[in-house]
């Protein structure tokens, strides 16, 4: 049975407070929803760990066939062999996530336009959102 997984990353700020969002459906039903905060860091680490955590999600649910869309160009291209993995905080993810595809029977990635990739965007915005709003202050300042 394959599975079908949204994912985007999103930096306020590059960097700067980052959010993950990941989407899994199965034809045309949600399996999962996943927004979450990730910390300060790059639109690009982002990227990948929406990645890592959509795969988790599938292995996790028992899943073997995975199709992936993003629309973060440099995540497929580095994914699919185009492009090289030079920058050394994202070396470490590439690799974790190779391990992870070898434990699937099949695996693609495809870039989508935004427009495509709006809900796993939406969730990443909610991981910054959810954080920003438990790190308010008690008491607003005064203006």
């Amino acid at each position: 049975m394959a599975i079908q997984i949204f994912v985007d990353g999103a930096a306020r700020g590059n960097p700067g407070p980052a959010g993950i969002g990941v989407v899994l459906r199965d034809g045309t039903k949600i399996v999962a929803e996943i927004g979450a905060y990730v910390g300060k860091t790059t639109n690009n680490i982002a990227e990948y760990m929406a990645l890592i955590r959509g795969l988790e999600e599938a292995l996790i649910r028992g899943f073997k066939d995975v199709h992936v869309f993003s629309d973060s160009e440099l995540l497929v291209r580095q994914m699919n062999g185009e492009y090289k993995v030079k920058h050394e905080n994202l070396v470490p993810l590439h690799y974790h996530i190779l391990e992870m595809v070898n434990r699937l029977e099949s695996f693609s990635i495809k870039h989508v336009t935004r427009d495509k990739n709006m809900d796993a965007d939406r969730m990443a915005n909610i991981g910054i959102d959810i954080h920003q709003k438990k790190s308010m202050p008690l008491f607003s300042p005064k203006e």
